[in-house]
């Protein structure tokens, strides 16, 4: 299966967001929900069908432009599945931010369920005076199962220059992922960037997660749990995931 989706906010010329281009294809479906934030659009992102199935390519663009406020959110889990004898899936989400512009991305996690092959290449690219909450959640297997192979290549850039590249490898094939050296033993894991002129000040979440400073004016938040619960607990007060406003972003 291939599919694309693609979406557009633009100020709407009276200090609010409208969305110029809002489209999808089968499973992935965007839908404008309620409010959100003030002079801002919120998407759901809804799966039209099961997957990603190995050997689908999908696609979803993101843009937002000067002063413009967009959240991307889901309904659900992403799952994806083993399917038929074939070639990897693959999610290529790319996303671009102007100056004035805020995007959160705030999905919920992907489940590498087992017997699954995907890929997932993310680009993001924000111009100096953009604002960006970005998220992204990774549960290895469903319960009691083992996980599924799934590599997420990502890359932000901030005003030209690389704020955040990230390359991680779980399920079989992974390297080093038969002992310790991936998760630790965890079973799901967790990432937020913040990226943008007004940063909170890194602190110290806990055990088996780390906040730090980028170099540049971006934020990383990472966890490890045996759990998602665990994750959400030390990521969620960064962010936002169910469609509250970031206390600084």
């Amino acid at each position: 299966m291939r599919a694309e989706a693609r979406v557009v906010a633009e100020p709407d010329g009276r200090g609010g967001t409208r969305l110029a281009v809002l489209r999808g294809e089968s499973p992935l479906l965007l839908r404008r929900t309620g409010p959100r934030d003030p002079g801002g659009m919120t998407v759901h992102l809804v799966g039209g069908a099961a997957g990603p199935l190995r050997g689908d390519e999908l696609r979803l663009d993101v843009e937002v432009g000067p002063g413009a406020r967009l959240t991307v959110l889901s309904v659900a889990a992403q799952l994806a599945l083993p399917g038929r004898p074939a070639p990897a899936s693959r999610m290529t989400v790319t996303a671009s931010v102007a100056a004035g512009g805020v995007l959160r991305w705030l999905p919920e996690p992907l489940i590498a369920a087992a017997g699954c092959d995907h890929e997932v290449v993310t680009r993001v690219d924000v111009a100096e005076g953009g604002t960006l909450l970005w998220r992204d959640d990774l549960v290895c297997g469903r319960h009691r199962e083992a996980s599924g192979a799934v590599r997420a290549d990502t890359l932000i850039r901030y005003a030209g220059v690389t704020l955040y590249r990230h390359e991680l490898a779980v399920g079989p094939g992974a390297p080093g992922w038969d002992g310790a050296a991936v998760l630790g033993g965890g079973r799901a894991v967790g990432t937020l960037v913040l990226a943008g002129p007004e940063l909170p000040e890194p602190s110290v979440p806990g055990p088996d997660a780390a906040v730090m400073r980028l170099a540049g004016p971006g934020v990383l938040a990472t966890a490890v749990g045996e759990d998602i619960r665990r994750v959400k607990a030390v990521l969620d007060p960064f962010g936002e995931v169910g469609g509250r406003t970031p206390a600084r972003v």
